[in-house]
């Protein structure tokens, strides 16, 4: 749906809870002498959010020059987004809806969801059911029918999934009116 903000729940509850540092167990007991504390926090999803909010101000600045700066908090960025791109033609509107779309995908992906990519029907024949492989940070046809060239399964980017999810929106959005 344009202009929900499942996204930016995720990416609330991205911040919120999964940057804390992880508390492991006394394991084994064998463990080496530390020399310096752990950090905080988990850097590696603080730099995954830092590299997500980057592509949204960056693509925002591309298509609206004129753009007011983000000075919110951080879960207002997508609405930020929206608001300094309202007036863009129809075609770029979609494709920010997209990016946010996409962003919201790899945010539950990140959290470990993989069941969001299962709401997705395939783009090459329609299935529903795709499974998420993270080996190659794709999404996999089930179908036997559904294959490439070479005979194996079709996989699809996150991309692609979001840019099929928005256009069926505006699609289901044009003919309800």
């Amino acid at each position: 749906m344009l202009g929900d903000d499942t996204t930016t729940q995720r990416l609330r509850l991205l911040q919120a809870e999964f940057t804390q540092h992880l508390r492991r167990g006394p394991g084994d007991g064998r463990t080496a002498t530390r020399t310096q504390s752990p950090a905080p926090l988990n850097l590696g999803v603080v730099d995954y959010i830092t590299a997500a909010t980057t592509e949204v101000m960056e693509h925002t600045r591309a298509v609206a020059p004129d753009a007011e700066p983000f000075a919110g908090p951080l879960p207002g960025l997508y609405e930020w987004s929206r608001q300094q791109t309202a007036d863009l033609d129809a075609e770029r509107q979609a494709a920010r809806e997209a990016l946010i779309y996409r962003q919201g995908l790899e945010h539950a992906l990140e959290m470990g969801d993989t069941t969001v990519i299962r709401k997705h029907p395939c783009p090459g024949c329609g299935c529903w059911g795709l499974m998420w492989r993270p080996a190659v940070q794709r999404a996999v046809c089930p179908s036997r029918y559904c294959v490439d060239a070479d005979g194996l399964s079709r996989t699809w980017e996150l991309k692609t999934l979001a840019h099929h999810h928005v256009a069926r929106q505006l699609g289901l959005k044009t003919s309800a009116t």
